[in-house]
């Protein structure tokens, strides 16, 4: 071996691109089960049981089992490649949290609006609050067991969706499942990131 040299040629260390991905939708659709599934940490988690006091506002219309909601944020990790990990923020589905959303969005790429077909129409301002400010964003049609089950092509009429929205079906339960529509969100981003830097024809 010469002299401060070495044969082996160390591996240089790439520092992974991190990107800010949304999931949200309406009161109890899967946000949290979504990001609990697919977090390769254990996940942060903001639940706090309803009470009697939160009835009033709490609109549990088609998810009376549900004991527990999201006050803050849920928070979760997934390593997509060596280069890429995306950082996953949960948001409160009720009206009342909304305030919280503004901050929550700042430096998204993206995001996974979920659905419900039982109760399509909570996902409205969700939908309504990613076209307004830009944010490019996918809805995933989460499987709830004895849901009606409706074409893809059904939900975007329903939801009036720009073309370019993709129209996904997951079942939030499933790490795979989730992870192909955190993909899908990522790659739809770039897209839109590669085509608004095009010089305009003239």
């Amino acid at each position: 071996m010469a002299f401060g040299r070495s044969s082996r040629r160390k591996q240089r260390h790439v520092e992974p691109v991190t990107l800010k991905i949304l999931v949200a939708g309406g009161f109890g659709v899967g946000k949290t089960t979504a990001v609990g599934s697919v977090s390769e940490i254990r996940p942060l988690r903001t639940e706090e049981r309803l009470s009697e006091a939160g009835r009033p506002v709490d609109d549990l219309e088609g998810v009376e089992s549900k004991t527990t909601t999201t006050v803050a944020m849920d928070f979760g990790r997934i390593t997509l490649r060596e280069d890429l990990v995306l950082y996953l923020f949960g948001t409160p589905g009720q009206d009342r949290f909304w305030f919280l959303w503004d901050e929550l969005a700042q430096g998204s790429l993206g995001a996974v609006v979920l659905a419900d077909t039982r109760r399509l129409e909570d996902c409205f301002a969700a939908v309504d609050y990613f076209e307004r400010r830009r944010i490019p964003f996918t809805v995933a049609v989460n499987t709830f067991e004895g849901a009606e089950r409706f074409p893809t092509e059904t939900v975007r009429a329903a939801l009036d969706l720009d073309p370019e929205v993709q129209v996904l079906v997951c079942d939030a339960r499933d790490r795979s499942s989730v992870r192909d529509v955190l993909v899908a969100v990522v790659e739809h981003a770039l897209e839109r990131a590669a085509r608004s830097r095009e010089p305009v024809a003239t």
